[in-house]
């Protein structure tokens, strides 16, 4: 069997990346309806639908690299005869769903690509290529603008999909003339026509279906914000109000910012806390003093994994609405230590938490850098191991104040 097509048949190449692209392509899709509609109420359920995503993303780099490689060799190859030449609609038709197939399962896993370069929080692909691409920076909005083409450019695909295997099932039960056997390996059975290809009015008319796609998702409402993203949080700012408005300081928090670091899957993943307050007694003389700091555990907002961290396995944000820092503060040298205890869900454990002050005119501003093990507070107690999320949790405090 010829590598290369003919006017008549195709090569072993061409077939070889036909079948290949058919057997991903009955691989990617199952693994993202399955991932996406996975619940990831508990830590299990999370490490499963964090697994099955990394294998719907990294065989979706690969359908984009086939399906470059095969359009690269077809656009080099004649294509052959069309068995029905005299029949113009179906060519028409026909060829417009051939490009409309190669042309999805180019934008179709590159949306995607992008929308996991954009995005902070993800399971990773496993392709040695790092997680990032050229020009794409984590942004929100384009990480929603690409999910939503991701979307749209992946139902064009099914569409065109179901289409052309109704098709060749037209040829083989209707028509019984061959057109099958011409992909298959080995001999084939159609028989031998004239008359080429004209691909500009198919080219036209897949355009015109992907734009046609484009408008139907924008009148959906496919491109609103969270409209199709399921890691997406939405945030009570009732909640902080009631934690927070009977807290009374000697010190005033002019500025300030509590952040965690954590390290999913090998990449590290900082967010923030909207809401705390901190209750501060504090001798500058001294360097003694006492502080309690409340944080509003749902005000936290950690890339795509805001929703998640509220689960029950983890913060727990639905019983355990708050985190209630308290401690003894102490000279120590040239800096500071916090002294106490820390309350995460319903587990109080001591802390130790040395820090720097510096003061330019009324200002006093703190700094302080910790690490915590997630396992000491039970979050996400079902992940044993580190392979899908770190132990160690990077807390970092800024804060600055003036004195009453």
């Amino acid at each position: 069997m010829s590598r290369s097509n003919t006017a008549h048949s195709y090569g072993s190449v061409a077939k070889t990346f036909h079948w290949l692209t058919a057997l991903l392509i009955i691989t990617v899709i199952p693994l993202g309806i399955i991932a996406n509609d996975m619940g990831y109420d508990t830590s299990e359920q999370l490490a499963r639908k964090f697994l099955l995503f990394s294998l719907h993303k990294t065989v979706g780099v690969t359908i984009f690299f086939v399906a470059l490689a095969r359009i690269i060799w077809a656009i080099s190859q004649p294509k052959p005869n069309g068995l029905h030449p005299e029949r113009k609609a179906e060519t028409w038709l026909a060829e417009t769903i051939h490009w409309l197939l190669y042309g999805s399962l180019v934008m179709a896993p590159l949306a995607g690509w992008i929308h996991h370069a954009a995005t902070t929080g993800f399971a990773p692909i496993w392709w040695p290529f790092g997680q990032s691409l050229p020009f794409v920076n984590k942004n929100e909005t384009t990480a929603e603008l690409f999910s939503a083409l991701h979307l749209i450019f992946s139902r064009v695909m099914v569409v065109s999909i179901l289409l052309h295997v109704a098709g060749a099932l037209k040829h083989v039960v209707i028509d019984k003339d061959g057109t099958l056997s011409r992909m298959w390996f080995g001999k084939s059975s159609a028989v031998e026509t004239t008359g080429g290809h004209s691909n500009v009015l198919p080219i036209a008319s897949a355009l015109v279906a992907w734009a046609a796609a484009i408008a139907i998702g924008v009148a959906a409402g496919v491109f609103s914000a969270g409209a199709h993203d399921d890691h997406e949080h939405a945030h009570d700012d009732t909640h902080g109000t009631a934690i927070l408005e009977t807290i009374a300081s000697d010190w005033t928090v002019q500025s300030g910012e509590i952040a965690i670091t954590v390290d999913q899957g090998g990449s590290k993943i900082t967010g923030s806390f909207a809401e705390w307050t901190a209750a501060i007694t504090f001798d500058p003389e001294t360097g003694l003093g006492n502080t309690e700091v409340t944080i509003v555990v749902p005000s936290l907002t950690l890339g795509s994994l805001s929703g998640q961290a509220m689960g029950a396995d983890y913060f727990n944000a639905e019983a355990f609405p708050a985190a209630v820092f308290k401690a003894d503060i102490t000279p120590s040298g040239d800096s500071h230590v916090a002294t106490g205890t820390l309350r995460i869900r319903d587990i109080e454990m001591p802390i130790e938490m040395p820090f720097t002050l510096s003061t330019e005119g009324e200002v006093t501003t703190m700094q302080a850098v910790l690490t915590l093990d997630r396992q000491d507070y039970a979050i996400g107690s079902g992940l044993q191991d580190e392979q899908t999320l770190k132990f160690a949790v990077g807390v970092e405090l800024n804060l600055s104040a003036t004195q009453n």
